[in-house]
């Protein structure tokens, strides 16, 4: 494997190669993209060449070592102030530089004896600039804290499987699978998690000088996924009747979604926790989407049992079997129950355009916006095949969820689709055109991209 500062060799040859006098608007559209490319790998390879520095001015820079410590003889209280100082980050940076570092550096032990690294996977993969030092702080710190409470074969297979899964993934998405794998390998602190969650929600009202009122909260995914699907639910409505609006060219049903509202989404929001207000006093009626529901999936094992971690719409966090069952008592919640071999044994209660049970099946397949893991409510099902010009079928084998945003740029860049396998353990692939990707490797998307439980 080759050395992070040959690697950052490379790269940086690339930059300069690219961008030689220093103005990226006069790159090429193609080219720009290689430099973009080539900034990530520069700077992934000189963050992992910089781990084991900051690691050994920490181990030379222990308190025991007094007034001979490193940091303090160069006039630093702490290896972390010196590190921070010198490089021009934050102190908790510095702090995430050392436990990579110490976690990933090879160990000795007392007998003088070499062993491996405590976590082999992240460093290899920090090794290969796959994987940058945030993604690597987020696997690194929740594999330690349940440590002490994991088996040690299975701690091992999930930091490959993160690992594995951690390369182009943005952080946020990242910490959904972190959250889940998590429940996996702690599933006795899935309930007592939920309590301390559900012990800390709260929501503070105040009215500021200027007279806006300041909503301030804290929620826990029971607690939150109805409000969420709700406010999200009646956004959705608002921004599929303005772009029918504009697409019609005309001013659309109802005085707030017309084609010339230029509301932000934030703005939505508000209104829409204020329709949902109006409506709880007799007001008027929501408007929300008809297929707005919040959805509590788990297996029938789990029903019975009310034993381990289940997932819920809109939601990262896992929570325990039984406060999904006491959810899924809830008439507005719908409870997806799975058999053994993933197949759905039950939909709870509740043809050219695909039906809502439609979309619902298509969901656990996807789990949500197939190309970006957007949550299913942001979503809508298309046409692999296309209904008019290609007369495809309006079938789950011809379905994908997408948000509008990807649907477009798929459509309009050339990409191709690709369902391998039959149900909801069918994986989605997104096939590049050849403009972007010669090769056209093809890329996993839906659950089995974003979701651990895939």
């Amino acid at each position: 494997m080759n050395d992070p500062l040959d690697t950052a060799a490379g790269a940086l040859a690339t930059v300069r190669a690219l961008c030689g006098d220093g103005r990226a608007d006069a790159v090429a559209p193609g080219d720009l993209v290689r430099l973009n490319e080539a900034f990530g790998i520069l700077r992934r390879a000189v963050d992992a060449a910089y781990l084991p520095v900051a690691a050994e001015i920490a181990r030379q820079s222990r308190a025991e070592l007094g007034k001979d410590s490193l940091a303090r003889k160069n006039g630093f209280r702490t290896p972390a102030a010196m590190i921070s100082t010198v490089t021009g980050t934050s102190t908790a940076e510095a702090l995430r530089a050392i436990t990579i570092g110490e976690s990933t550096a090879p160990r000795v032990a007392l007998t003088g004896e070499q062993r491996p690294a405590k976590h082999p996977h992240v460093a290899e993969a920090l090794r290969a600039s796959l994987i940058g030092t945030l993604a690597a702080g987020a696997i690194v710190g929740l594999l330690d804290r349940v440590d002490v409470r994991a088996d040690a074969a299975d701690l091992d297979a999930m930091e490959q499987r993160l690992v594995e899964a951690a390369p182009g993934l943005p952080l946020d998405q990242l910490q959904k699978l972190l959250l889940r794998a998590e429940a996996h390998l702690d599933p006795d602190g899935v309930q007592p998690r939920d309590d301390e969650r559900r012990s800390k929600r709260a929501l503070s009202i105040h009215q500021d000088r200027h007279g806006m009122f300041v909503f301030s909260g804290r929620l826990d995914p029971e607690t939150a996924a109805p409000v969420t699907c709700a406010i999200e639910g009646i956004v959705t409505g608002m921004m599929r009747r303005r772009d029918d609006a504009i697409a019609a060219g005309g001013v659309g049903q109802g005085e707030p979604s017309t084609a010339d509202d230029r509301r932000s989404v934030a703005q939505m929001r508000a209104d829409a926790l204020a329709d949902i207000c109006r409506h709880a006093i007799g007001c008027t009626d929501v408007p929300t989407a008809p297929t707005t529901t919040v959805v509590v999936r788990m297996t029938l094992d789990q029903l019975e049992s009310g034993v381990g971690a289940v997932t819920i719409d809109g939601s990262a966090a896992p929570v325990s079997a039984a406060t999904a069952r006491r959810m899924a008592a809830d008439a507005q919640i719908i409870p997806c129950v799975l058999g053994g071999d993933s197949e759905i044994l039950d939909w709870g209660r509740a043809k050219r355009l695909f039906t809502p049970a439609q979309k619902l099946a298509v969901g656990e397949r996807d789990g949500g916006c197939s190309s970006c893991g957007l949550p299913p409510h942001l979503t809508v099902v298309h046409h692999i095949a296309w209904w008019k010009r290609d007369h495809g079928t309006t079938d789950l084998s011809n379905a994908i969820l997408l948000c509008t945003t990807c649907h477009h740029r798929i459509h309009d860049d050339g990409w191709e689709i690709r369902i391998d396998g039959t149900g909801i353990a069918a994986k989605v692939w997104f096939i590049p055109p050849p403009w972007l990707d010669a090769a056209q490797s093809p890329r996993l998307g839906g659950r089995a991209r974003f979701d651990l439980a895939a």
